[in-house]
């Protein structure tokens, strides 16, 4: 039988049908295929997607996701948060009027570079770190007053990856982490650890299983980031290397009421035929997700 927790708390992305905000990351399906599967399979709820995936209007694009049974989750949003003068407000306040009219709950924050893509990243100076955290607390606060919740993502490629890198925004800053279990072990940190570390902390996860051997390639520097991806760099849960059954259990022990996302970054070469690609994998890992959640 699937858990009450299963159902209310798990959730689909566009990402995991190849639909990514980056140009050239490869064939972008049609929302309306995408979220039919996310609904044949039984997902309740989604993330809004890149830019230009569902309607740009708020309510137009509470009103897409509810043609097909959906909940809004909120989403990702990729934001230059180190440059001093650039105020990322009135983009945030954007993405927060379509989580507001759809009814979701989540900002998930990336602190992007500034360029195209996530295979080349700047190292920042104090001062730019200065900037970030700042902007991290008064995102956070301000968002807080929307009612709704701000979170970081710890992302492959962005100004946020490392394990030294989110301990940092943890101890210079008040906002709620993503756990990415790719991104982070993408990274060579330990999403386990950092969850056990501060588990009040996390307000949002997405779940990811790796393939082990590729992400050495990618933290060695042998291996771009998106070849990587396109190399199958993520697995069908419970196929690959994180502990994913204990951080679910730590989370649990902790009483996260958070979202579960599934996120299986995929590029696709083209449309793959009516009753295949990615439905499949995502099916399995949600199958996987279940069990542990029950």
């Amino acid at each position: 039988m699937t858990s009450d927790v299963s159902r209310s708390r798990t959730a689909g992305a566009p990402i995991s049908w190849g639909v990514c905000e980056v140009p050239g990351w490869g064939y972008q399906m049609p929302a309306a295929r995408v979220l039919a599967e996310m609904r044949d399979l039984g997902l309740s709820a989604t993330e809004f997607g890149p830019a230009g995936f569902l309607p740009a209007d708020p309510g137009q694009k509470a009103s897409t996701l509810a043609d097909f049974g959906l909940q809004a989750v909120g989403g990702f949003l990729p934001v230059v948060l180190h440059r001093d003068g650039h105020d990322p407000l009135p983009e945030v306040d954007a993405f927060a009027d379509a989580c507001s009219a759809a009814g979701a709950g989540v900002v998930v924050l990336a602190a992007v570079t500034g360029l195209d893509g996530y295979d080349v990243r700047p190292e920042l100076d104090r001062a730019q770190w200065k900037t970030l955290l700042a902007n991290l607390d008064r995102l956070n606060e301000h968002l807080a007053a929307r009612e709704l919740l701000a979170v970081v993502h710890p992302h492959m490629g962005t100004l946020i990856q490392s394990d030294g890198e989110v301990r940092r925004v943890l101890t210079g800053s008040s906002i709620a982490l993503c756990i990415d279990t790719g991104h982070l072990v993408a990274a060579g940190a330990d999403p386990v650890a950092i969850t056990l570390a501060a588990p009040e902390r996390v307000g949002h996860v997405h779940l990811k299983d790796v393939d082990a051997a590729l992400a050495v390639r990618v933290t060695g520097g042998e291996l771009s980031f998106s070849d990587a991806v396109a190399n199958g760099l993520w697995t069908v849960l419970g196929e690959g290397s994180v502990d994913l059954e204990s951080l679910v259990g730590a989370l649990k022990e902790a009483g996260y009421q958070g979202w579960y996302v599934l996120e299986h970054d995929v590029m696709l070469g083209q449309e793959p035929p009516p009753g295949t690609g990615p439905v499949h994998d995502v099916g399995r890992s949600l199958a996987y997700l279940r069990r542990v959640l029950a």
